[in-house]
């Protein structure tokens, strides 16, 4: 088998042999170290035979002292193969640049579809996609993966709620859900409306119903501001009661800062690392080597490769090593604790609703401990307190029921 791959990479050429003296012909060229084999007898005067492509110029002289015609028959072997391979180049060379070209069409990005989105913000996410180079043409090996994408449009256009990306073939299908809510239908059932905290009244905006507080009145959870029954009390008409009612609440806040904080940044340094994906294996294609830096983070994105409408099994990675340092930030004990005071301003609006002011806010407590200031705070705050109760609408025979 050895010697077989041997003389295919060689070459070797059936021989054949015919005339009188076919055997002392064979044994001539045996002395003279001329390797031959598969020798075939067809008739009386004429055999084949295969002898390497080298050898096979030495045998004409000793065709020439004997009696005997040789031809070549058929050459085989790795040197006629790459020749008539170079022959076909031509054709050879448009078959891979067809196959490259049906390749690279399969991975690039030929359709962007948007839904549930309105036609402004349909543009910002478009521009968006541009400038993160995902657009038509583009192929797709160098764009971010559907989670980087959808994790960028997210962060950079604040009408967005959610959008879900999707890579369907050579199409990105982007499902938007906005942060614009539809108007809430209007309620005709009966309601009042009760206090959904303690406070005190500073201002009141009653659309429809009949107030029962005014300002500057102390109100406790659950307590009826605004009734949505009037007229006689044995035969009342209920409405649903609509309005505002402002009220001062109360909040406490406990808020711990340290002095010294340690957080990892980017320095602006990175590199880039390029493998195929085979199975769990990757096949490093460029960028060798272990990273260049001590501490780092590395950003992989892995998108899979196509042909046609089929998915190979094999993906291209993209690993971005971007190198990080130890950043030290320092307060003083002032700077603390002003940083700690709107570290709770923060986290108290992110508990109200967005028409919710601060009016004041008072440090009850403040403490160092274990390199930390430690502050508790009581925040005065101006909010709409008032929610709806719905009321059932009652036949006189059912108060009458009722009263005894």
């Amino acid at each position: 088998m050895k010697n077989q791959w041997i003389e295919f990479l060689y070459g070797r050429v059936i021989v054949k042999v015919s005339g009188k003296g076919l055997e002392r012909f064979l044994n001539v060229l045996t002395r003279n170290g001329l390797h031959i084999w598969n020798v075939k007898r067809h008739g009386t005067e004429t055999i084949t035979f295969k002898i390497r492509v080298q050898d096979a110029l030495k045998i004409r002289k000793f065709a020439r002292k004997s009696d005997c015609k040789i031809s070549f028959l058929q050459r085989e072997g790795a040197p006629f193969l790459l020749k008539r391979l170079w022959k076909n180049s031509g054709f050879m060379l448009g078959a891979a640049a067809f196959i490259f070209i049906i390749f690279l069409l399969s991975n690039m990005i030929w359709g962007i579809e948007i839904k549930g989105a309105k036609p402004a913000t349909e543009y910002q996410i478009r521009k968006e996609l541009d400038k993160m180079g995902v657009k038509i043409g583009k192929v797709q090996f160098f764009v971010a993966n559907v989670e980087g994408i959808q994790r960028k449009l997210t962060n950079n256009i604040g009408a967005l709620t959610w959008v879900g990306v999707e890579l369907k073939g050579t199409t990105y299908h982007l499902q938007v859900v906005e942060k614009n809510e539809p108007k809430k239908p209007e309620q005709f059932s009966p309601q009042n409306l009760i206090a959904k905290k303690k406070a005190i009244i500073v201002k009141m905006f009653v659309e429809s119903g009949q107030k029962v507080v005014d300002i500057h009145d102390h109100v406790e959870k659950g307590q009826l501001l605004v009734s949505g029954a009037f007229g006689q009390e044995d035969n009342p008409e209920l409405t649903a009661a609509k309005g505002e009612v402002w009220g001062e609440t109360w909040y406490k806040s406990h808020v711990e800062l340290p002095l010294v904080t340690k957080f990892k940044v980017y320095n602006g340094k990175e590199q880039q690392k390029h493998f195929l994906l085979l199975g769990n294996l990757e096949v490093p294609i460029w960028g060798f080597g272990k990273p260049e830096f001590k501490h780092y983070e590395t950003e992989k994105n892995v998108h899979n490769i196509r042909f046609l409408k089929w998915e190979l099994p094999i993906s291209y990675v993209n690993k971005t090593i971007r190198e990080r340092e130890v950043y030290e930030r320092s307060y003083s004990t002032s700077e603390a604790e002003k940083m700690a005071l709107e570290l709770a301003k923060k986290q108290i609006k992110s508990s109200l609703d967005e028409d919710a002011k601060i009016k004041d806010e008072k440090i009850l407590h403040k403490a160092m401990e274990n390199g930390k200031v430690i502050l508790d705070i009581h925040f005065k705050i101006i909010e709409n307190i008032a929610v709806g109760q719905p009321i059932s609408k009652e036949t006189p025979d059912d108060r009458k029921i009722n009263n005894h």
